[in-house]
């Protein structure tokens, strides 16, 4: 390995000096650290930190987030038929190396370096350990437009995927978005929005240096009880929260809260970058027609409109995004297999699976209920 990359303890985070910043929450070093102190990401919940940087007297240079999974649990990316396939042959897909933010399907920089030339370090020391631990996968999960260029010039193989993101196209407020849709959508929204209205249901946004620890005792229950309906077990703990807090100021929480008479009954969370809203999590103890709706998409929508925020993005997945503004928008994960023969397994099943996306995108276009002179 390079002589200049070493493992990075995040344990040790506050006694360092980071030579580099970020506007994307989630690619602030405190964001790491909260999942991992918090036991959310940990070796107890099978996230076992391998981080690697370049660290000299006591500054941290580069920084390439990595964990060694035994599951792939809270990632977003479905790749258990490829285990199966691994394991058939008599060989193991656990562990494997997984450089992603946990639990967090947000597109950015993966490899936070301040040059290509310090990012492909870190990548060759990576592959070297990967060489020398014997694991047989890599896997780099959402990484932006800068990080999928470096990676598809070290040749690995890139996975196609979709999600549904709003654009602000310099709206002054919610009724011009509604413009842009046709009269029978624009009614549809209405009428969803003036439900949760006529059932005495208020909101109110609390900012990231406005949230303390009591606000997030109260957004965990709700957290929590979105889990617990799926049969599930949370994957943050509270003491996630909590840490965060100590940090809100860098990495910016929203909390949604919605109100009948002086209870609160839901909440969803999101986190502010420069240009991009960041939708995470919601939950509720009553079970409210679009209440969710409300709640996770137009509170974040007026909030990017209010606050010149460009795009919103709620979360991978979910077709009935589109028929509340969200478009569609095609990104990746990338994989790197140390033994040819599963990776050219690998890259063939991708290279199907693109024209299956790129199909998927093209009919959600035709389904997307605006108007003819709004152009997406």
């Amino acid at each position: 390995m390079n002589p200049k990359i070493q493992k990075v303890n995040l344990q040790n985070l506050d006694d360092m000096q980071i030579s580099f910043s970020s506007s994307n929450p989630f690619e602030n070093l405190e964001y790491f650290q909260a999942m991992e102190v918090s036991d959310s990401a940990s070796e107890k919940t099978g996230w076992i930190p391998n981080h690697l940087g370049e660290l000299e007297n006591g500054k941290l240079n580069s920084f390439l987030p990595l964990y060694k999974k035994l599951n792939s649990y809270g990632e977003f990316i479905f790749d258990q038929q490829w285990a199966n396939a691994l394991q058939q042959t008599g060989r193991d897909y656990y562990p494997k190396f997984l450089t992603a933010i946990p639990f967090t399907p947000c597109e950015g920089e993966r490899i936070l370096a301040p040059n290509d030339e310090k990012k492909i370090q870190l990548i060759d020391s990576c592959i070297e350990l990967l060489k020398a631990e014997e694991i047989e996968s890599w896997h780099i999960l959402f990484p932006n437009s800068v990080g999928k260029k470096i990676l598809r010039d070290q040749n690995f193989i890139e996975r196609f995927n979709y999600r549904f993101v709003w654009h602000n196209n310099s709206f002054k407020d919610f009724d011009e978005f509604l413009a842009i849709f046709t009269s029978r959508q624009r009614a549809t929204i209405r009428k969803e929005r003036k439900s949760i209205k006529n059932a005495d249901i208020q909101f109110a946004s609390k900012n990231f240096d406005e949230i303390n620890n009591n606000d997030w005792d109260i957004f965990y229950n709700f957290y929590r009880q979105t889990y617990f309906e799926r049969g599930q077990n949370p994957y943050l703990t509270k003491e996630f929260f909590y840490n965060i807090n100590t940090a809100n100021h860098i990495l910016k929480p929203v909390i949604f809260f919605a109100y009948h008479k002086d209870e609160v009954i839901a909440a969803s969370l999101c986190f502010a970058g420069k240009d991009t809203l960041y939708g995470r999590h919601w939950g509720a103890l009553r079970k409210v027609k679009n209440l969710h709706f409300e709640c996770c998409y137009y509170q974040g929508i007026e909030y990017c409109i209010e606050n010149d925020i460009k795009y919103f993005d709620p979360g991978v997945q979910g077709e009935h995004k589109i028929r509340r503004g969200f478009q569609p928008k095609i990104d990746s994960s990338f994989h790197y297999f140390l033994k040819d023969d599963f990776g050219d397994a690998v890259s063939n099943f991708c290279k199907s699976e693109k024209k299956q996306i790129e199909n998927y995108i093209e009919a959600c276009k035709s389904y997307t209920p605006f108007n003819k002179d709004y152009k997406i």
